[in-house]
């Protein structure tokens, strides 16, 4: 009797032995698998081509150097246009617009190459300040704006435009903008 339970005994150890072997087989292999994909997988980082700082996007918020550096470069492309590159102007501004407002700043760019286009009228926009609101996704630019007609400046104005940020996830897309009005001018003209 005793022979047949400690046979019993025996059988019931090795079948939990080999289930654990099993077990551990199993995980060994995902293990693998696993380091091999983490070795062999791409990282993807997203660099930004001229800062000293570091850049932290989460979804916490939107970092004020973050959004200083998107509203430069894009106040530099929105600003600086000729006739020549109009069509590329507005398809790469169109790129940075957010769904909601694509259609609203599409007809408004539609507008600004209609008038421009087959004319000799570029402008350069030179920065001078520029403020951020991270809290708010708002952004004010400061410059002198300058209008040629063929190599000839015509008009150097100082001129500051204010940018309209929204923010679904990780990404920063822009809702609007709109030139403000200097102090000679009246909110209305």
């Amino acid at each position: 009797m005793r022979a047949e339970f400690a046979h019993e005994q025996a059988q019931t150890y090795l079948r939990q032995r080999n289930r654990f072997a099993v077990l551990a087989g199993v995980l060994g292999l995902t293990t693998l698998v696993s380091l091999g994909a983490a070795v062999t997988r791409d990282e993807h980082v997203v660099l930004v081509p001229i800062t000293a700082e570091r850049i932290a996007v989460s979804s916490g918020g939107i970092d004020a150097p973050y959004l200083e550096l998107v509203t430069r470069d894009t106040a530099l492309m929105l600003l600086n246009r000729a006739p020549e590159s109009l069509d590329y102007w507005m398809a790469n501004i169109l790129k940075l617009a957010d769904p909601a407002a694509h259609g609203r700043l599409k007809a408004e760019l539609v507008r600004i190459v209609e008038e421009q286009r087959g004319s000799d009228i570029s402008q350069a926009f030179v920065i001078a300040e520029m403020h951020v609101d991270p809290k708010n996704l708002t952004s004010t630019v400061t410059g002198t704006l300058k209008t040629f007609v063929g190599a000839q400046v015509i008009a150097s104005q100082r001129r500051s435009f204010r940018f309209r940020w929204s923010k679904r996830g990780l990404s920063l897309a822009l809702a609007g903008f709109e030139q403000l009005p200097t102090d000679k001018e009246e909110p209305g003209q």
